[in-house]
């Protein structure tokens, strides 16, 4: 019974916070930079994605980066959130390392420092950021003081990431229950679990996620979740009308939120199916190229 209480009690807190991060439905977050894209045409085959070396990034941007040099960054997040993939995906592309801090959904102990109790929560030499948004606002002036945060094509679509975009996922990741079984695998080996923990999240928090998906897919009117996730992906190649990136030849803040959004589903079986599907392929593959090797650095303790 004692057990069984636990379970219950452990499902309870995953459902909670895995569906909800900064107010947003959860997704995955890959920081293993090993696997590879099997291209097939303009789509690319994902099985992962293998990051490119930094020297992608022009000339320029790598001047505008070094402005900005800060001693320590640490990014504390769940595992499952989508904000701190977008948060995350920024500092890569600008070669911004940072530490990680996995924060217990359980407990939250690791953020019982601060007042906000939501993720992502960044702290640069020791100043607190919350918001993903609001986050990559602060740090792209600081590191180009000219930039444009109210451009309107680009202000939209970061919207669309997040009003949009991140509400398709959790119906996908989590569809069936291999699929849910499948992220949970990848959460509770990376996050921050004790043994008992994790075997019972990793079922408790499976089971949990999967019927939670179906009230999302119920609250978002989606009827077919791959359709959803197809029809998004093709929205934001359409949106590209041509373009390399919708930044033009160098991504902007839209196409970092994208990319960042949907980069760790990429070893699920919704990325892969996503990617077989549509034409967004070749645009990731370009992403991937341009945002370059992840600078996740040693754990913060």
């Amino acid at each position: 019974m004692r057990g069984l209480n636990r379970a219950m009690f452990l499902s309870r807190a995953m459902r909670r916070n895995f569906t909800t991060c900064s107010g947003a439905t959860a997704t995955l977050h890959r920081v293993v930079p090993h696997d590879t894209v099997t291209v097939r045409g303009n789509n690319p085959s994902v099985t992962g994605f293998r990051y490119f070396s930094s020297s992608a990034t022009s000339l320029a941007h790598d001047a505008q980066t070094k402005a900005f040099n800060p001693k320590e960054l640490v990014l504390f997040q769940y595992q499952a959130c989508p904000f701190c993939n977008k948060v995350a995906a920024f500092l890569d592309y600008y070669d911004i390392p940072f530490k990680v801090v996995e924060v217990n959904p359980i407990n939250k102990k690791e953020i019982k420092w601060s007042d906000y109790k939501k993720v992502p929560i960044l702290t640069v030499d020791g100043e607190q950021m919350v918001d993903s948004s609001d986050i990559i606002d602060k740090l792209i002036k600081r590191i180009h003081p000219d930039y444009d945060l109210h451009a309107e094509e680009e202000k939209k679509w970061r919207e669309w990431v997040d009003n949009h975009l991140v509400h398709v996922l959790s119906p996908n990741i989590y569809r069936s229950v291999p699929e849910a079984l499948e992220s949970f695998n990848y959460i509770t080996t990376q996050g921050n679990f004790s043994f008992s923990e994790r075997l019972v999240a990793k079922y408790g928090g499976a089971a949990a996620m999967y019927f939670v998906s179906k009230k999302l897919k119920k609250r978002h009117n989606i009827t077919d979740e791959r359709a959803a996730l197809y029809g998004a992906a093709e929205q934001w190649v359409d949106a590209l009308n041509g373009r390399k990136f919708l930044g033009g030849l160098d991504p902007n803040l839209a196409d970092l939120a994208v990319f960042g959004v949907l980069r760790p589903i990429g070893h699920l079986q919704s990325g892969r199916d996503m990617v077989e599907h549509t034409r967004i392929g070749k645009w990731f593959s370009e992403m991937d190229g341009a945002v370059g090797q992840s600078c996740r650095v040693s754990e913060h303790s």
